[in-house]
C-alpha cells in the first residue's frame, strides 16, 4: 500500500439549514466557521441545504406520484405526433 495518499478525516459538524438539525461526524471537508458542540469542544461547521432530517423521503412526507396517470396523459397529448 502507498503511504500518505489517504485524506485526513477530522470531526466536523453538519448543520441542516432547513430543519436546524446538527450532526457530528468525521469528514475530509473543513470550514473556517466553528460551532461549540454539546461536549464543550469547538468543531468546524458545514451548512447544508437538506439532510436526512428534512428530506421528504426520510421524514415520511414524500408525495407518491400517479405514474400511470402521467404516462396516459403523455400518450394522449402526443398520440397524433409524427403521423
Amino acid at each position: 500500500m502507498k503511504t500518505d495518499i489517504h485524506p485526513d478525516y477530522a470531526p466536523v459538524v453538519f448543520r441542516d439549514l432547513a430543519s436546524g438539525a446538527t450532526f457530528l461526524t468525521r469528514s475530509t471537508v473543513s470550514s473556517d466557521k466553528t460551532i461549540e458542540w454539546e461536549d464543550g469542544n469547538s468543531y468546524p461547521v458545514i451548512d447544508v441545504e437538506i439532510s436526512s432530517a428534512s428530506h421528504p423521503f426520510y421524514t415520511g412526507k414524500q408525495r407518491i406520484l400517479d405514474s400511470a396517470g402521467r404516462v396516459e396523459k403523455f400518450n394522449q397529448r402526443f398520440k397524433n405526433f409524427g403521423k
